[in-house]
């Protein structure tokens, strides 16, 4: 169990949390992480438990950064978000567009243990289910080469990709994608994976640059990186409960130009949430609000997990 004891200075409460997924996303069944509260409201601490101590501590900085100093004014109220598709079936993946309200879809593809005929399949159900003024999407989390990216982008953007992200793993894979594909390239992991966000060179192998609060260590940081690039931006989330979608939106509402619908439209993948009253689309849109957490009590973490993120959050904080 983490005590405020153990929490630095200003925070007085901590709380541990843990969903199952609706769908397997990202190769994980349950979701989890720890909420943190200070004189600011609540952040949320939830890295991925294939993340070290040292690529953990920008997750902390996020978490920090909303419960001890808030966030940067909004120059919105509200930003566009857009449906994400795990690697379901056509049937289902139809479905989830046409329930969501969003005019833009992003699906996963390249999923372990399926085919390029069950991704052409998902995204051509994304298709319909959007109707001709809707926009696609595809993530293929790093898992192709480049002559597989040729092949499968073109067969995947016959009927039009707004953009592909991260389909390769490194910048030089992508900058000589992006010499043969005519879709736009979106980096993802080359960006918050880097040592140093601000220092990637981009200029060869990106059209758009995915930020994600988390990752990158809090709103303002992921500012100093969308400035640094000069490129076109889409805020994304880390599968996050409602509170630290709440700091993606911050971000989405602080930046100066919006061009892209925003990847945070993911609690719906969670089975439950922190909140009674979570971050989910509306007509397309997210509000720009704090989240309160208030049904902590319903998404309590087994004892073995409370135990495991209270050993790992004290590990970053004395690294």
């Amino acid at each position: 169990m983490i005590t405020a004891a153990g929490l630095p200075a200003g925070m007085d409460r901590a709380a541990v949390w843990s969903v199952p997924m609706r769908t397997r996303f990202r190769g994980i069944d349950v979701r989890d992480g720890v909420l943190v509260r200070g004189p600011a409201g609540w952040g949320e601490f939830s890295p991925f438990w294939d993340y070290g101590v040292a690529e953990s501590r920008r997750w902390w900085a996020a978490a920090a950064e909303a419960a001890l100093t808030g966030w940067p004014p909004p120059l919105r109220t509200s930003v566009p978000v857009n449906v994400t598709v795990p690697a379901v079936d056509a049937g289902r993946a139809h479905a989830i567009v046409a329930a969501s309200g969003c005019r833009t879809a992003k699906v996963k593809v390249a999923e372990p243990g399926q085919t390029p005929a069950d991704d052409l399949a998902r995204v051509e159900a994304v298709r319909d289910a959007l109707g001709p003024s809707g926009a696609v999407r595809v993530d293929a989390n790093a898992a192709w080469d480049v002559d597989t990216a040729v092949a499968r982008l073109r067969e995947l953007g016959r009927g039009g990709l707004e953009y592909a992200e991260q389909p390769c793993a490194t910048l030089e894979e992508l900058a000589a994608l992006r010499r043969r594909v005519d879709v736009r390239v979106a980096v993802d992991e080359g960006v918050r994976r880097a040592g140093d966000p601000l220092a990637v060179d981009l200029r060869q192998a990106a059209d758009v640059v995915v930020l994600k609060v988390q990752p990158l260590g809090g709103v303002r940081a992921a500012l100093r990186v969308a400035e640094a690039h000069g490129l076109p931006c889409v805020v994304s989330s880390a599968l996050e409960s409602s509170v630290g979608i709440a700091a993606g939106v911050a971000l989405a509402a602080a930046l100066p130009e919006l061009p892209f619908a925003c990847g945070l439209g993911t609690v719906a993948l969670l089975s439950g949430d922190v909140t009674g009253e979570p971050l989910l689309p509306v007509d397309g849109a997210l509000p720009v609000r704090a989240v309160t957490p208030g049904r902590l009590d319903d998404v309590t973490a087994p004892a073995d997990v409370d135990r495991r993120w209270a050993a790992r959050l004290a590990a970053v904080l004395a690294a």
